[in-house]
């Protein structure tokens, strides 16, 4: 299995995970120019941009901790690109989760960062 297959298994996986605790899929793998966001879902009030990392192990800190700074400022673009793109209100309540996988193991990290 090659990554880009691999990392698909894993968002497909990761996506089943958020609607088991309620969530609502909107969209998956959403792309504008040099961005990406693996999943965008709904849950109560929130609008929630969903970043998906896997690792096979916790070795070198782990899935968690790879989600650098650009990674997270490429979100943030993506983020006012669909708001944009979909007439949302800038106050509508919004956040930015990862959802790691490390192995088996599944971190689903809330509020994981702000807006840039």
């Amino acid at each position: 299995m090659n990554k880009r297959q691999l990392g698909s298994e894993k968002e497909k996986l990761a996506a089943g995970y958020l609607q088991e605790r309620g969530y609502e899929i909107v969209t998956c793998n959403y792309r504008c120019r040099q961005a990406e966001i693996d999943i965008i879902a709904k849950k109560e009030e929130y609008l929630i941009f969903i970043e998906v990392k896997y690792r096979k192990n916790k070795q070198c800190g782990g899935s968690l901790y790879a989600v650098s700074r650009a990674k997270q400022q490429k979100i943030c673009y993506a983020a006012r690109h669909f708001i944009a793109r979909h007439n949302i209100p800038l106050n509508h309540p919004m956040r930015f989760d990862v959802l790691a996988i490390d192995g088996e193991e599944i971190m689903h990290i809330k509020n994981a960062f702000e807006t840039y």
